[in-house]
């Protein structure tokens, strides 16, 4: 009998797309012009080379910006793409359509111009995943997981329908039960929390130290979670090789957040001049917002409705304190919640941060600083 050997060919290597956009004025998210015009390459999904004599490769798309700016994408460092329902719509419906509003709310952010998220509260693994493998359009997420929170802290959503988890073990909202929100009390169990986010691919963890606008058993000046939670949760993201980010508005909650190892504060709308000052001086990253405050967040009852407005009252005092200290390490967040409308419209919260800050200092926080 005869043995024929076929050849063996190499196997075809893909060809990357090749994008040129040539005669943009380029903002690098750092400095403080722009370019004269230049033409940009973009090999697949990355910028291969920025310069004024690049050669175009045959069969590249060409792009003439006619002098238009170019920028980074933007990123959105306190996102909440899954918590897009009305507090009454969230419990009343199931994790699917949870689901379908999510990928509605990623397009969201994405045709608004924001190419990565830092998601700091709920279920967001599989919609990561989605994006990632191209199924779905939306942008980078980078997420918490559910945020940690103890009994009647932030996180805790339950009303007064639900029973005492001292009589009952598995009493829990149904923001819980989607993994929305986790409630851990404990330095194990804190442990434990951390720890499942981690295994799901979490890329921070985000904990609640002090009251929230739309939780419903803590008042916005109280402090949440022990020296040793807190320590509990940072121990558990450090050995993971990240950090931790707390939700927070008063000072006595950010002191004992930044002391016990936070690295990033969500909010501060109520601290006062020295606690942002020793932020500063320990190198705490800063993540306000301000058009959650003057928007609807559907659901809200009137004592949600107060604490909003108490929180809005402070924005004022915080930013200007910010701006008058030199701090540096604030980041681009809006925190957009329940509300699809206002997500929609995300880029007011560029314009809304004018009243203390220069435009170029507000497109760093939204790119190279959120990047950082």
């Amino acid at each position: 009998a005869l043995l024929q050997v076929a050849p063996v060919l190499p196997a075809a290597v893909p060809v990357e797309p090749v994008t040129v956009i040539r005669n943009a004025r380029v903002f690098d998210g750092t400095g403080a012009t722009l370019s004269a015009p230049q033409t940009v390459m973009i090999r697949g999904d990355r910028i291969a080379a920025v310069g004024n004599a690049l050669t175009i490769e045959p069969g590249a798309q060409v792009i003439d910006a006619g002098g238009r700016t170019l920028m980074p994408g933007m990123i959105d460092a306190h996102a909440h793409v899954m918590l897009q329902l009305s507090y009454g719509k969230g419990l009343s419906t199931d994790s699917f359509y949870w689901a379908y509003m999510s990928t509605r709310s990623a397009k969201s952010f994405l045709d608004s111009g924001f190419t990565s998220i830092r998601d700091m509260s709920g279920n967001s693994f599989s919609l990561k995943q989605a994006i990632d493998e191209g199924l779905l359009p939306g942008p980078r997420i980078y997420p918490s997981g559910p945020m940690i929170s103890q009994t009647a802290g932030h996180g805790d959503m339950r009303t007064a329908a639900n029973p005492s988890r001292m009589l009952d073990p598995e009493s829990r909202s149904h923001f819980e039960a989607l993994g929305m929100v986790v409630v851990a009390d404990g330095r194990s169990a804190v442990l434990q929390a951390a720890r499942e986010n981690l295994r799901r691919g979490a890329t921070q963890i985000k904990i609640a130290v002090g009251g929230g606008v739309a939780s419903y058993a803590d008042p916005l000046d109280v402090t949440q979670y022990t020296d040793d939670e807190i320590r509990a949760a940072v121990e558990a993201a450090k050995d993971w090789g990240t950090y931790v980010a707390a939700h927070v508005y008063n000072s006595d909650g950010i002191r004992r957040a930044i002391d016990n190892g936070v690295r990033s504060i969500e909010h501060a709308n109520l601290v006062d001049r020295k606690t942002l000052q020793y932020m500063k001086d320990k190198g705490v990253w800063l993540s306000p917002q301000v058009l959650v405050f003057k928007s609807e967040i559907r659901g809200l009852t009137p004592d949600q409705q107060a604490k909003q407005r108490q929180a809005l009252d402070g924005i004022d005092q915080m930013m200007t304190a910010a701006r008058e200290i030199g701090y540096e390490n604030i980041v681009f967040g809006a925190d957009i919640v329940t509300n699809p409308d206002v997500l929609a419209h995300i880029g007011e919260e560029l314009t809304l941060r004018t009243r203390w800050f220069k435009p170029v200092e507000i497109l760093r926080q939204a790119t190279s600083k959120a990047g950082e």
